[in-house]
C-alpha cells in the first residue's frame, strides 16, 4: 500500500508500505476514503514529539470502510463506514473506565505517534470495538472527519476544561482548525463574546463569519491593550491557547482575568514560562489535556442536526497521492489561505 512515511524532521515520502494487517483479535483493519493532516503532524515533522520514530506512517483521522474484522470484534463487520477516533481505547483500563481515554494503557493517541496511521491506504485500529464509530446512514463523511480529532479536542481541551458559561467572554488564541472548533463548539454555551485572536487576516476573517464577537491580529495589534479596552480592564473568564508556543501561551497569561480560566489545548515542544509573579494571587486555574474523545458521540449528533456544521472548515481537497502537495498547502497556510486539507481516495 501507499503512504506518507515519516522520516526524521523535516523528512517525510509518499511510499510503498506492507498493506496493514490484523495483529491482535481485537483489531480492524479500515481501508481509508478520506483523511486529513492536523497541526500535531506539523509539530511531529518540525521534531518537536522526539518519540515519533523514523519509518511511522502519520496520521491520526479519518473516514473509511472495515476491509476486515478480527474475531473478537463485535460492533463492526466487513464493509461497515466507521469514524477513525484519534485515541485508541481498550475500554479496560483504570483510566479507560474513568473516560480517560487518552491515556488508554494499552492505547491512548497511538495512531501516527507510536504505531502506524491513517495518513495511508489502510490502517490498523487496535481495540477497535472502542475506537471507531459507526457512520450513520445518508451522513456527510467530510464533515464527519472533523470528528476524528479537532471537534472534540477543541471541545473537550479548550471549552470544556475553560469551563466556559453563559455570559463569559472568551478569548481563543489561535485560529486553526482547533481554534475554530473551540470558537463553533463554546458557542453551546452562549458565552457574551468570544474574541479570536491571530496574525493570519484571513483566519480572522473566518472567524467572524463562525461566530467571532471580535478579532484581533496580534501581528498588528497590542493584545493586552486591546482586550483590556473590550473588557473593562478585566480580562477575559477563559482563555484558550490553540496554538502550541511559548507566546500564545504567555499571551493568555496576560490577558486573562482573575478568578478566569486558561485552558491549553495547543501541542508544546519548548518550555513556557509560568509568570507566578503576577498570577499567584489572581485565582487562575491553568488546565492541560489530551483529548479523550468521550464527547465524540454527542458532537455526531450536532454535526447530524447541522447544529455545527464543521466541513465548513475545508478550505482544500487533494487525492490521497498529491498528499505531499497538501502538507506544503497546510505548512503554508497563510499564504494558501488554507484551514483545513481534505484528502481522499
Amino acid at each position: 500500500m501507499k503512504a506518507l512515511v515519516y522520516h526524521g524532521p523535516g523528512k517525510k515520502s509518499w511510499e510503498e508500505k506492507p498493506k496493514s494487517e490484523l495483529k491482535e483479535t481485537t483489531d480492524a483493519v479500515v481501508k481509508i476514503l478520506k483523511t486529513t493532516i492536523c497541526g500535531t503532524d506539523l509539530h511531529i515533522m518540525k521534531g518537536d514529539l522526539p518519540e515519533v520514530t523514523d519509518g511511522r506512517i502519520l496520521g491520526h483521522e479519518g473516514v473509511g470502510v472495515i476491509e476486515e474484522a478480527g474475531s473478537s470484534v463485535s460492533n463492526f463487520k466487513k464493509g461497515d463506514h466507521v469514524i477513525i477516533s484519534c485515541v485508541t481505547s481498550c475500554g479496560k483500563c483504570e483510566y479507560c473506565r474513568k473516560g480517560m481515554y487518552s491515556h488508554c494503557e494499552k492505547g491512548g493517541w497511538i495512531l501516527g505517534h507510536m504505531i502506524d496511521g491513517t495518513q495511508a491506504e489502510y490502517v490498523r485500529i487496535p481495540y477497535a470495538d472502542n475506537s471507531l464509530y459507526p457512520v450513520p446512514a445518508g451522513s456527510d463523511e467530510e464533515s464527519l472527519v472533523m470528528l476524528s480529532d479537532i471537534l472534540p479536542t477543541g471541545f473537550e481541551c479548550g471549552v470544556l476544561n475553560g469551563q466556559v458559561k453563559p455570559g463569559d467572554i472568551i478569548a481563543i488564541v489561535g485560529a486553526g482548525p482547533v481554534g475554530m472548533a473551540a470558537l463553533l463548539t463554546a458557542q453551546f454555551y452562549t458565552p457574551a463574546e468570544i474574541i479570536v485572536i491571530d496574525q493570519d487576516d484571513n483566519r480572522l476573517e473566518v472567524a467572524k463569519t463562525f461566530g467571532a464577537t471580535h478579532i484581533i491580529n496580534s501581528a498588528k495589534e497590542n493584545v493586552q491593550i486591546k482586550v483590556m479596552g473590550l473588557t473593562d480592564g478585566k480580562g477575559v473568564d477563559t482563555a484558550i491557547e490553540a496554538v502550541g508556543v511559548p507566546a500564545t501561551f504567555e499571551l493568555c497569561e496576560e490577558i486573562i482575568a482573575a478568578g478566569g480560566h486558561i485552558a491549553n489545548v495547543g501541542v508544546h515542544g519548548k518550555s513556557v514560562t509560568l509568570h507566578l509573579e503576577t498570577l499567584w494571587d489572581r485565582n487562575i486555574s491553568i488546565t492541560t489535556r489530551l483529548v479523550d474523545t468521550v464527547t465524540t458521540p454527542m458532537l455526531l449528533k450536532t454535526v447530524q442536526s447541522k447544529k455545527i456544521e464543521p466541513e465548513k472548515l475545508i478550505t482544500h481537497r487533494f487525492k490521497l497521492d498529491q498528499i505531499i502537495e497538501a502538507y506544503d498547502t497546510f505548512e503554508h497556510a497563510a499564504k494558501e489561505k488554507a484551514l483545513k486539507v481534505l484528502i481522499e481516495i
